[in-house]
């Protein structure tokens, strides 16, 4: 005889648990008050509005005076700790303070079928007076490629106004052998603002040189720390993204992700939540009908609460499910609802619920209270969608306008502020300041950065204006205010770190270029011509 399997029974228990979203939020606030505080130290001890001794921004005279080293590893944080301003030294002894290399690069030059040829080129660099006797450095490669229609001997030469001479010597090559078409010169150091020459010619007594290509680099040094610009401001490193270079770290960003930190997370965080109730509070009135229907349909609330569970109400099908698992359990149904308002939370729920509890204490007809607190959800849900069509036009002005103002304070900085510093920057009939004088009227230089400054401070706090403004029409909370604050915080920084933060407008100083002369080598009594 077949023993009969045992059938297992299985009892899903879904007990309440502890509702764990005040304790994220919590989370979120001091994670984003933690960072925003921080990026609001970075912005203040780079803003210039704490003034120090030496002038010097405040963040990097506390980030040297501890770690700055000397050649020999000795520190060096002194030099960070006084009131007169760190020199070239210093500077070179903490790690972000130190000057960083430009390549300076002339190429695309092509010298076809001659005997001599030549140009003159600058050497840019720091001089000694600006880095305190210290000598920079400024290394030099020259490659360059040879032809003839027959085998030649060539010299390449560099030669200075001192008549200090590099030269390459070789002989072209017609089996196209690499080993002898090309041609280096390297200089180890190359000193600065002195005019050089650049010379290629044919060794033999009428014999032409068919092509000649080639390029030349230099390592230029300005004496200016590679994240500061030429007035002391922190600019940070520079980012190649592609064709563009951006400074992401300049201390003007720290302003605005310090807004974005202390206001944005949170909310964005609190607007899910209440995003989550209103999905739930969407599908309610509905839930209430079908349960007035089958109330009146003869179904206990138990059975009805048990049939329903198999519908469909989106965001709401897991209450129901819950509520369903609960009344199996025995729990009394009075118990049952009143849990499902205290975890959906809402207001508008609470309501219902408060009203249908005590129409089943009562022992009255339920099935109109469950339709009177169907229409009436149904209702107020309609005025909030009638609020939000309302208010929808009003909140696209304010995302216009501030799209408006950020537009026209770009143009101001990136055209306008250019202009006005360009046209002045090279007169000094202003008096001291310099400028240019129209008249009686005297046009003062002006400095582009702080235009900047100013303008990008404007349109974040424009942006936490407008921003909280909208969200509390919208929906009458600070949370939905401070999502769109932050919002246009992001493309504030954005924006300007595409158009704004451009080299010129931030004060960084322009690379010069070698300045190959434009006409052909005058010959000299060492490179006759």
């Amino acid at each position: 005889m077949a023993r009969k399997k045992k059938q297992k029974i299985t009892v899903k228990l879904d007990l309440p648990k502890d509702d764990t979203t005040l304790t994220k939020l919590y989370a979120i606030l001091f994670v984003s008050i933690f960072l925003g505080l921080c990026t609001a130290t970075v912005w203040v001890t780079n803003s210039g509005f704490i003034p120090t001794q030496n002038g010097e921004p405040m963040f990097t005279n506390l980030y040297c005076g501890i770690t700055a080293k000397d050649a020999d590893g000795n520190p060096n944080g002194d030099a960070f700790n006084t009131n007169i301003k760190p020199d070239y030294a210093a500077n070179q002894s903490c790690a972000i303070l130190q000057d960083a290399p430009d390549r300076v690069v002339w190429e695309g030059e092509e010298w076809k079928s001659f005997t001599k040829q030549g140009k003159n080129f600058d050497v840019p660099g720091v001089s000694s007076d600006q880095t305190g006797g210290i000598n920079v450095m400024q290394p030099l490669w020259a490659n360059c490629s040879v032809d003839a229609d027959t085998p030649t001997d060539y010299i390449v030469a560099i030669r200075s106004q001192d008549g200090d001479i590099w030269d390459y010597e070789g002989t072209t090559d017609t089996d196209n052998n690499p080993d002898n078409d090309g041609c280096e010169i390297i200089i180890g150091d190359i000193p600065a603002d002195d005019r050089y020459e650049f010379v290629i010619f044919s060794k033999e007594e009428g014999k032409r040189l068919s092509k000649a290509t080639f390029d030349v680099t230099v390592h230029y040094y300005d004496g200016i720390p590679s994240n500061m610009n030429n007035a002391s401001f922190w600019l940070g490193p520079e980012v190649e993204l592609g064709p563009k270079s951006m400074r992401p770290f300049i201390f003007l960003n720290f302003f605005g992700l310090t807004f974005f930190f202390l206001l944005y997370p949170a909310s964005y965080y609190w607007e899910r939540v209440e995003n989550a109730k209103n999905e739930v509070e969407e599908k309610f009135p509905d839930f209430l009908r079908d349960l007035a229907e089958y109330w009146k349909g003869g179904l206990s609330m138990t059975v009805a609460i048990q049939t329903l569970a198999t519908s469909e109400y989106g965001a709401l099908n897991d209450e129901v499910k819950k509520m369903s698992d609960q009344l199996s359990w025995g729990i009394k149904f009075s118990d049952v609802i009143k849990q499902f308002a205290d975890r959906v939370g809402t207001p508008l729920v609470q309501r219902a619920i408060a009203l249908i509890a005590e129409a089943d204490r009562a022992g009255g007809k339920i099935s109109d209270i469950l339709v009177t607190a169907a229409n009436d959800s149904r209702e107020l849900k309609f005025l909030e969608g009638e609020r939000k069509r309302a208010i929808g036009s009003y909140i696209a002005v304010i995302w216009t306008s501030y799209f408006v103002f950020l537009g026209v304070i770009v143009t101001l900085a990136v055209v306008f502020i250019p202009a006005i510093a360009g046209s002045n920057s090279s007169g000094e009939e202003g008096g001291d300041s310099g400028g240019q004088t129209i008249g009686n009227m005297t046009i003062r230089n002006i400095d582009p950065l702080f235009f900047l400054t100013v303008f990008y401070y404007g349109v974040t706090m424009q942006a936490v204006g407008n921003g909280t403004m909208a969200g509390l029409m919208s929906t009458g909370r600070f949370s939905t205010g401070f999502k769109h604050s932050g919002m246009m915080i992001v493309v504030s920084l954005f924006v300007f770190n595409l158009l704004a933060f451009t080299p010129n407008l931030i004060g960084v100083t322009e690379v010069p270029g070698l300045n190959p002369s434009t006409g052909t080598f005058v010959p000299s009594p060492i490179f006759p011509g």
